[in-house]
């Protein structure tokens, strides 16, 4: 059998692998930086793509490729990239697909650095770009020029957790001879498959839930043979943005484990999201799996659950929003997220410090926003370390 026929659990554990002669159980670590070759016209053969094989570890490298074939397998992609970072995949979709005079349309609810690199070095090529409120359908098919490429957008979005409809947006894209590309970063294939709502490319950041653990930087693009298997690896092969060898191993490990976690994830997240819609000081929670988001059903019927990804703000700006954060004595104040461990963070001035005043309005970054990713911890002792925070904005 492929190992497409088998379910999401088992691709998680075995997709990819290729046993050596040593027979080992798990998959190997190949530091190395190049490949012996038998003849010279071996090399020239592989150099020339005649026979396929390793050349060089920029671009081939067998625990890259083990975790690259297992990534697409679990999303139904034909084929992966590995990148060096989650903006090195990002960089690298824009710089394979786009060329001087291209435009494509993103939308406004994505991460900060998102921003930064499309305005201030993709421009800087000769590219333009819109960006569009992500549920705002009209204004996509509107932003659309003969010129656009491809369409870019995070579901759920980046903190505010606002879900867009992908099989709809899918439709405009491609009926304006547009691409769709998905950054599936919050709910990986253990929670969501665009390829089969008809987006076009996938991006993660492996970083986050793939990681799980917090331990590595990477980053990934997956899609069909032509754009992802040619267009993008051969930019990746020429410039270089490339995943260690080590880091592939760590993200095979915590692919195995993947739908474990995202599980676990999500429901810390919703008793989290549904204890702090109960707190007086607390003006709006950001959460898919509340039934008073307004993507309630759409997420519901999209996602096999809601993430572990929550936002809310508090009433009293950007004074009680650092204060709650100060005060917890559990929680991690950083901005990553993914890890077991719960991370919180403000924003507005770290994620989208470096977007403008305009920007983060429109993005709808509100100073008191906090954004929240629950971790593996008992929920008990997280809600408990929250409540030591929103208790001393009672008392101020």
């Amino acid at each position: 059998m492929s190992i497409n026929e088998y379910s999401l659990d088992t691709i998680a554990v075995r997709g990819g692998q290729i046993r050596t002669h040593e027979c080992e159980q798990s998959e190997p670590i190949f530091p190395t930086s190049s490949y012996v070759f038998e003849t010279a016209a071996h090399a020239a053969a592989r150099f020339s793509g005649e026979d396929p094989g390793n050349i060089y570890s920029r671009f081939t490298n067998p625990t890259v490729r083990t975790f690259e074939e297992r990534l697409a397998a679990m999303e139904g992609g034909a084929r992966c990239v590995a990148t060096s970072s989650g903006m090195a995949a990002i960089m690298t979709t824009c710089y394979s697909l786009l060329e001087q005079g291209d435009h494509f349309v993103s939308s406004n609810a994505i991460f900060g650095s998102t921003v930064v690199l499309f305005n201030n070095y993709i421009t800087k090529f000769g590219i333009d770009v819109s960006f569009v409120p992500l549920i705002d359908y009209d204004a996509w098919e509107a932003a659309i020029t003969p010129k656009t490429k491809f369409l870019f957008l995070e579901t759920p979005s980046n903190p505010l957790t606002e879900i867009v409809d992908i099989a709809r947006l899918a439709e405009i894209a491609h009926r304006k001879n547009c691409l769709l590309v998905v950054d599936n970063c919050f709910c990986t294939p253990a929670l969501q498959k665009p390829l089969e709502f008809g987006a076009d490319i996938i991006i993660h950041s492996a970083t986050k839930y793939i990681d799980g653990q917090g331990r590595c930087i990477g980053g990934a693009i997956v899609g069909d043979e032509e754009k992802v298997g040619e267009t993008c690896y051969g930019f990746l092969r020429t410039a270089g943005p490339s995943m260690s060898p080590f880091n592939a191993w760590v993200f095979l490990k915590g692919l195995e484990t993947l739908r474990i976690r995202m599980k676990a994830h999500s429901e810390n997240a919703l008793e989290i999201a549904q204890w702090l819609e109960t707190q007086d000081a607390v003006e709006r929670v950001n959460f898919p799996g509340l039934e008073s988001h307004p993507q309630h059903l759409l997420a519901k019927q999209q996602q096999k659950d809601f993430g572990g990804v929550l936002s809310f703000v508090l009433k009293g700006g950007k004074n009680a929003a650092w204060s709650v954060i100060d005060n917890t004595r559990l929680l991690s104040i950083t901005a990553n997220l993914g890890d077991a461990k719960t991370t919180i963070t403000h924003p507005a001035t770290t994620t989208h410090c470096r977007l403008t005043d305009e920007a983060r309005v429109k993005a709808g970054i509100d100073d008191g926003l906090v954004r929240i990713a629950a971790g593996l911890e008992d929920v008990d002792d997280i809600k408990n370390d929250l409540k030591i925070g929103l208790d001393k904005l009672g008392k101020n």
